[in-house]
């Protein structure tokens, strides 16, 4: 039995309503599928506790808000250019195959169209409810991702990471300028932090996907010189992300707060690259590079919730 509505005379059938809105459905997935949301995620956990560090405490939520809407859709615009980009060997990967701008749920015309939207919208937020400064930052951002990494150094060195991802480093600077209109050393440590946390963070998962590299010819670390040569650097990353993270106590200054939280993780985080340093020289089968990866999100969350409650509760070494 076929349901009809009627309006202004005319009858409508429910059997074709529904089939439209579930293209709409599909469609608008697809297109949050390209802004790469769990990145995004990410991206503000650094953002928000740098604005209460700049804030030196509480500040306006309106300035929070609006500040972590324009960062998100800024981060949204480079990702979106990012799939555009990389549309040719997403399709050769196993882990990117099911991208829209393979799947043909999204074209590559329409890719395009939202990145620029959703990159003007941002800056354009940013610049509003913040300063101009906050949104030549975003903008600094988007180019670092898409012109710097994605077109320059992806397919060229297995230093791709280590230096494309500056452009990860860049919200905390947009949090911190959004608050003051300025720069200083808080925001640029903190900026240090996350530019050593991510070879450490993204190379063991190159592990896990050597092989889709290889595939598509992408020179990761793990493609080039193997799992062992990840373990080290892992290794190597992690002290360095944990000694930047200590030089803001003095600097900033911060408090206990922060430092049992950067202490406390930062152990927790090299004892672990060094625990895959050891299964992978000892070749016991028991080395887990994803482990790491998903241990260094943790430790950058602890690192910046004690950034971001340091200020609100502070409580002073000396």
């Amino acid at each position: 039995m076929t349901g009809t509505s009627q309006q202004a005379g005319v009858e409508v059938s429910s059997d074709s309503v529904a089939p439209e809105r579930s293209i709409l459905k599909r469609k608008l997935a697809a297109y949050v599928s390209l802004t790469k949301p769990r990145i995004i995620e990410l991206l503000l956990v650094t953002t928000l506790p740098t604005m209460f560090l700049a804030a030196k405490g509480l500040f306006s939520p309106w300035l929070a808000l609006g500040v972590l809407v324009g960062g998100s859709l800024s981060a949204a615009s480079a990702n979106v250019f990012n799939c555009y980009i990389d549309r040719d060997i997403d399709k050769v990967m196993r882990r990117t195959k099911n991208r829209p701008l393979v799947t043909g749920e999204v074209t590559p015309r329409e890719s395009l169209i939202l990145a620029w939207v959703l990159g003007i919208a941002s800056t354009a937020l940013l610049w509003a409810v913040a300063n101009p400064l906050t949104a030549a930052l975003s903008v600094g951002a988007i180019l670092l991702y898409v012109v710097l990494y994605t077109l320059i150094l992806k397919r060229r060195t297995d230093q791709n990471i280590v230096w494309g991802g500056v452009a990860g480093c860049m919200p905390v600077l947009i949090g911190w300028a959004s608050v003051t209109n300025s720069l200083s050393w808080e925001p640029l440590i903190l900026f240090l932090v996350i530019f050593l946390w991510t070879p450490a963070h993204y190379w063991p998962l190159s592990v896990k996907y050597v092989e889709d590299y290889e595939k598509a010819d992408v020179p990761m670390l793990s493609v080039t010189m193997g799992e062992g040569a990840v373990a080290l650097q892992s290794v190597i990353y992690a002290w360095a992300t944990v000694i930047a993270s200590l030089l803001l106590i003095p600097i900033a200054p911060m408090g206990w707060i922060y430092t049992i939280a950067a202490v406390g993780s930062g152990l927790w985080f090299i004892g672990e690259a060094h625990r895959l340093y050891y299964d992978v020289v000892k070749d016991n089968g028991e080395a887990k590079p994803m482990r790491v990866f998903h241990l260094s999100i943790t430790y950058l969350t602890l690192v910046f919730l004690g950034v971001g409650l340091d200020p609100i509760f502070f409580f002073p070494l000396y």
